[in-house]
């Protein structure tokens, strides 16, 4: 039986049944990619914001680490699975100096990160300091201190020549155009993408002068800025012959389970499991996640639901862990990468749970 599944046919369910039966392949293989390196905002931050800023709180965490762990979720995120699937420990925050062990790689991602560089502060609009070019620079710093500490013992960290072994994956931008969008429209957003594009690109190529050789870059919300992402993944291809730059068209499969959650094992599409208001969104930008709020006159709760297994959203705004592992089988298989691209190609991907 194959082990290249299909998400979307006849769905992604399938994928989890057949991979979860199948088990690692028979014939090992050494897999090339002994680490991952993240870049990314809260769809990836692993807990690099909260051990900034130490403030997260129930509901968050609650489905798989039965407490806050720093995802905005209610259990892993795809990086997470993805780490997993690889067989290797969950991903360390860069940020976080408590606890971590960067053996297996580093996430540079936060909550709130954009690409482009902020003109505001986390204390006015809430948006990160960490934006994708602060990330590259611990990036690079975090290679120095590698090359530096290799033979003092620190065992916490990777051998030196880690950074060709690795994966290196993308899932940012998101907060570029939503944070400005109520203030400048669509138009003015649209004036913003090529300078996240070439953003990106450029960061994929200085990672590659490090020694950087595979990429994931994780598209986005349809704001016609996927397609330049595409073609801009392409360009870079060509101007690094050496490497792999895979475009990762995850807005397709989230898509497929917002529009038909029944059909991937879920019931509700659009509507949050943690939230306030209740109807087809249960949203209220007013009072996010696990708060509480008075407004005229009223106490409002946003809460959580007790079957988050059940939602592809978890907040309104962030995936929940159900929806994040069926996201992280479609990057695993391959299926939604251009050019193609199945790890299984590559790795004895671990099943998980």
């Amino acid at each position: 039986m194959s082990k290249f599944c299909i998400p979307s046919k006849p769905c992604l369910m399938i994928c989890i049944v057949l991979m979860a039966l199948l088990g690692p392949m028979s014939d090992a293989k050494k897999c090339p990619f002994e680490a991952i390196f993240n870049f990314g905002d809260s769809n990836t931050d692993t807990g690099g914001f909260w051990a900034a800023f130490p403030t997260e709180r129930l509901p968050f965490g609650m489905t798989y680490f039965k407490r806050p762990s720093g995802r905005a979720t209610d259990g892993r995120v795809i990086i997470d699975f993805l780490a997993q699937g690889l067989g290797q420990p969950f991903v360390s925050p860069y940020l976080q100096s408590i606890g971590s062990d960067y053996r297996h790689g580093a996430n540079f991602a936060t909550l709130a990160s954009t690409v482009l560089l902020p003109n505001t502060s986390l204390f006015v609009t809430g948006v990160s300091p960490f934006s994708l070019a602060i990330q590259l620079n611990q990036m690079k710093h975090f290679k120095v201190k590698v090359d530096e500490l290799h033979y003092s013992g620190k065992t916490n960290l990777p051998p030196p020549d880690i950074f060709r072994k690795s994966l290196y994956t993308f899932y940012i931008g998101q907060n570029d155009f939503t944070g400005n969008l109520a203030s400048i429209g669509i138009r003015g957003v649209k004036k913003y993408l090529p300078q996240v594009i070439s953003q990106i690109a450029s960061t994929i190529k200085e990672i590659y002068a490090l020694g950087g050789r595979t990429f994931l870059v994780l598209n986005l919300a349809p704001i016609e800025y996927n397609s330049m992402l595409k073609e801009a993944m392409k360009k870079t291809r060509k101007d690094l012959p050496k490497a792999e730059v895979i475009y990762v068209d995850i807005h397709t499969v989230m898509l497929k389970l917002f529009q038909h959650p029944t059909s991937h094992g879920m019931t509700y599409g659009t509507k949050a499991c943690c939230g306030e208001g209740g109807g087809a969104y249960n949203f209220n930008p007013q009072v996010y996640c696990g708060n509480s709020k008075v407004i005229d006159g009223h106490t409002l709760n946003a809460t959580a639901c007790s079957d988050p297994h059940n939602y592809v959203s978890w907040d309104g705004i962030h995936a929940t862990e159900a929806a994040n592992k069926l996201v992280a089988y479609a990057i695993l298989n391959g299926s939604y990468s251009h050019p193609a691209f199945s790890l299984y190609n590559y790795c004895d991907i671990h099943p998980f749970t």
